[in-house]
């Protein structure tokens, strides 16, 4: 895999969790500023993975943006708020990990 697109990929996924993290932090968007700021990295993230997809297929930066995404949102949905997953919950995020490492091979 090209590594430039690698680096937008992760790069656009960090922002989209913590823009997971601000939607939280801000109450269904009670607080303006931490539901503003969500907007922003949202924006950031997507302006990002789109620079992934010139080197990249959209399905190959898609997956494995959303797979970064669903592990990063679930960790530190735990760690910064106490969210718990059911263990069937980890073993889904679990196939969506293989499901992209396998498309990301193809």
């Amino acid at each position: 895999m090209n590594m430039t697109a690698l680096f937008f990929v992760i790069g656009s996924a960090l922002l989209d969790v913590a823009a997971n993290m601000m939607v939280a932090r801000s109450d269904g968007f009670r607080r303006w500023r931490w539901g503003a700021g969500a907007i922003v990295l949202v924006w950031l993230a997507f302006a990002l993975l789109g620079q992934a997809v010139r080197h990249i297929d959209l399905a190959t930066a898609y997956a494995l943006w959303g797979a970064i995404g669903v592990i990063g949102t679930a960790t530190c949905g735990r760690l910064l708020f106490g969210n718990r997953l059911r263990p069937i919950g980890w073993v889904g995020i679990a196939l969506v990990t293989a499901a992209v490492l396998l498309l990301s091979t193809a």
